[in-house]
């Protein structure tokens, strides 16, 4: 794979710095794990889900935190100290980190944990001053934004 240098991008661009660091991420190679096993959702057009297979964890050994732009959801399997002996291990049930990169004004708005399977909502709150406004057009008699100035 090629590999490609970010370094003008950061001397020259103000504020996408994120971005660039994302794209860094990425490029590294560095692959999400793939335990535990999750699916994302689109409800609808501002509301997301993340749903996580979970077996053999309980409530109290995850760990969810949202924190500006990424969720970590950790979990650490409490030992029960009984040493067992296994024909065949399909249940991994090990500890695990995940973690989420949330694009702006995403919120986390619950989560549950029911069966097996951890459920986080999550919705996009975009702030009236970032959303789309008509602009009306005015007539003839534009006036200007500008104050007259006051004879000194």
């Amino acid at each position: 794979m090629r590999t490609f240098d970010l370094t003008p991008l950061y001397r020259s661009a103000i504020g996408f710095d994120r971005l660039a660091q994302l794209l860094n991420d990425a490029q590294r190679g560095d692959s999400q794990p793939s335990y535990p096993p999750y699916n994302i959702e689109l409800v609808s057009e501002d509301k997301y889900r993340i749903v996580m297979a979970l077996a053999g964890f309980d409530r109290s050994e995850i760990d969810i935190t949202a924190e500006r732009d990424t969720l970590h959801i950790v979990g650490r399997k409490q030992r029960d100290g009984v040493e067992r002996t296994y024909l065949h291990r399909g249940i991994a049930a090990r500890d695990f980190e995940q973690r989420f990169q949330l694009a702006n004004h995403v919120k986390v708005t619950g989560a549950a944990f029911e069966n097996g399977m951890l459920t986080i909502e999550l919705v996009r709150e975009v702030p009236e001053a970032h959303k789309p406004r008509k602009i009306v057009i005015g007539g003839d008699n534009v006036t200007s934004l500008e104050q007259p100035r006051q004879a000194a």
